[in-house]
């Protein structure tokens, strides 16, 4: 059965996760930041690699 859209994975990791994305945008520009986003969704699409899975996730992330 695959994981629930949403569900936490990372479990206590998901702090230090959070804080290397922080720190990956620290002194970047708004635009330079948004580029990063861009780059990151893109990336993280090719490691899942399931379009279903991702054409969810897009839609969970919508609600």
């Amino acid at each position: 059965m695959q994981n629930a859209i949403g569900r936490d994975r990372l479990g206590a990791s998901g702090d230090d996760f959070y804080a290397a994305l922080m720190a990956a945008h620290e002194g970047l520009s708004m635009e330079e930041s948004t580029r990063l986003n861009a780059r990151l969704v893109l990336l993280l699409a090719n490691e899942v690699g399931d379009l279903e899975r991702l054409r969810a996730v897009l839609t969970a992330a919508r609600k």
